[in-house]
């Protein structure tokens, strides 16, 4: 009952109401929603497994897209340079981008907010080192702090396997996001501290850890959950830069940044659809969170209706 009470209360809400009223939301949600059940469910969704070695024909290799000539209906956006299909791993690699981006932003989500909170609740000397940290963060260009510590975790893990790889991935984009969350949320932190049902929370005994985390924190994750979503688009743009480089996810599992650097050596041999399509498909992606962030940041703010 209380699930049913709660999405009834949310489809009579306004962030529905608004939702439905804004065709560019609604169309980026069905472009999200089809790239993300594509990459999720991928075994299922793809034509072929275009990493079963077994399965490939290196004499369907470097076929052009089904409606070109030479063309194969059995490829639609036809084959690269090892005869896997590019349909086909578009969608395995869109999973690998998207697994990277969304496991990175709960990553700096996490460190940035509990962080934020801290300095912004406690202040003082607290808040003074916490936003120093920040300064100096901010002072670098993320790609580069990016590269610097995956190139530091490949140093220290030289012969690392491919979970090890991902998680030092991860930590690099994530190292490089929480500075935004946590500067957010100590703003926000620094207004509600202020107000009246902190201080009496504060009469009555309530510790400062309690204070934090049912009182203070729902109220100021509205700004945190736009700037997550605006964030997953930064991440897995991060993350093929990354690859595109050569230091981003294992070569054994590619992701699309990895797709369009293999391509980019038969781009200019007429084979453009080897790397066309990874970049599309890297564009619509980003481009449809983009638009969904910055509908549910009009959504959520009243002044911006």
């Amino acid at each position: 009952m209380a699930t049913t009470s709660a999405l009834t209360r949310f489809f009579d809400g306004d962030v529905w109401h608004s939702f439905r009223s804004s065709p560019v939301a609604m169309l980026a949600a069905v472009i999200a929603f089809v790239c993300v059940f594509c990459a999720a469910f991928a075994e299922f969704v793809a034509p072929h497994n275009p990493f079963d070695l077994a399965s490939l024909e290196l004499m369907d290799a470097r076929l052009p897209p089904a409606w070109m000539d030479e063309g194969s209906r059995k490829y639609l956006l036809g084959t690269d340079d090892q005869g896997r299909d590019i349909l086909s791993a578009l969608m395995y690699g869109a999973r690998i981008s998207l697994f990277v981006g969304l496991a990175s932003v709960l990553l700096s989500m996490l460190i940035g907010v509990g962080l934020g909170l801290l300095a912004g609740f406690v202040g003082g000397r607290v808040d003074a080192f916490i936003m120093r940290i920040c300064d100096v963060m901010l002072s670098f260009p993320s790609i580069l702090v990016a590269l610097l510590i995956d190139g530091v975790g490949r140093a220290i893990f030289p012969n690392a396997h491919d979970t090890l790889a991902f998680m030092v991935l991860i930590l690099a984009i994530s190292l490089t996001g929480w500075v935004q969350y946590a500067r957010t949320v100590r703003g926000s932190t620094m207004v509600e501290r202020s107000k009246e049902y902190v201080q009496a929370a504060r009469v009555i005994g309530v510790s400062p850890l309690r204070i934090m985390r049912k009182h203070v924190l729902p109220n100021v994750l509205g700004p945190v959950l736009v700037l997550a979503t605006i964030q997953v688009a930064s991440a897995i743009i991060t993350e093929a830069t990354l690859s595109f480089l050569g230091v981003g996810v294992p070569p054994t599992s590619p992701s699309l940044g990895t797709l369009i650097r293999v391509g980019n050596d038969f781009l200019f041999s007429g084979e453009w659809w080897i790397t066309i399509w990874p970049g599309v498909m890297l564009v619509l992606i980003a481009l449809s969170v983009n638009l969904l962030g910055d509908w549910l940041r009009d959504a959520l703010n009243p002044r911006l209706r």
